[in-house]
């Protein structure tokens, strides 16, 4: 009997009331690292819009070590962006010992447009 394209790649079965079911298992993925909420937010995405993408890292065993390494990225951007709009628009410690409520409402605002611009390029992409 010829041997089937899954065999002759190494793969091997187990026969179970007389069917031959195939030996499968997802590869070892030993990445601990968090997937944070930037990670979790572009599963859901993929999950809904890109469903080849996510099928694909899913059955590879490479979804988790994207999705963290998505989310080191998505940080380490916001935590820029935050810094570069803040020295843009002048917010400095000193105007936080001065004026705490106005130091306040600057940066919520840098902080929105950050995680805005951090959705359309890197979680919405």
């Amino acid at each position: 009997m010829e041997k089937s394209i899954f065999e002759q790649m190494g793969g091997t079965y187990t026969e179970i009331n007389g069917y031959l079911i195939p030996d499968l298992k997802l590869p070892d993925e030993n990445d601990n690292r968090d997937i944070g909420v930037f990670g979790r937010r572009h599963l859901n995405y993929i999950k809904r819009h890109k469903r080849l993408l996510y099928t694909e890292l899913l059955t590879s065993g490479k979804l988790h070590g994207y999705l963290a390494d998505l989310n080191e990225e998505a940080i380490e951007m916001q935590e820029r962006l935050i810094k570069q709009m803040a020295a843009q628009q002048g917010i400095t410690e000193h105007l936080k010992i001065e004026n705490q409520m106005e130091w306040v409402q600057k940066m919520n605002n840098i902080r929105a447009c950050a995680l805005e611009i951090i959705n359309s390029e890197i979680i919405f992409a």
